[in-house]
């Protein structure tokens, strides 16, 4: 499921390397919905992560993004649901 939102970027995480072929970061960007603002928080992976580089912390970006979600069960049996949205494209608004 591709999807797109603007905002401005709040946090830019850290590089974390999961595997030896796996790694992710994390970014937030704020959006105003209606009156109230949002924190959304995205993943990149692998080969995509340094895409947030070129942005500064208050730049206002457009983030493409993939809506991923997985079930997971522990080893007690019990079920859980998990929601990523990873992202694969970041352009700055000019």
């Amino acid at each position: 499921m591709n999807h797109e939102v603007k905002g401005i970027l709040h946090v830019k995480g850290e590089r974390q390397q999961r595997s030896e072929k796996f790694s992710t970061r994390p970014f937030t960007i704020k959006v105003m919905e209606d009156k109230y603002e949002q924190f959304i928080t995205f993943e990149l992976v692998n080969d995509r992560t340094d895409m947030i580089d070129p942005f500064g912390v208050g730049e206002e970006i457009t983030v493409s993004f993939n809506l991923k979600g997985r079930q997971w069960t522990s080893p007690q049996g019990e079920v859980k649901y998990f929601n990523t949205l990873e992202a694969w494209k970041v352009q700055g608004i000019f």
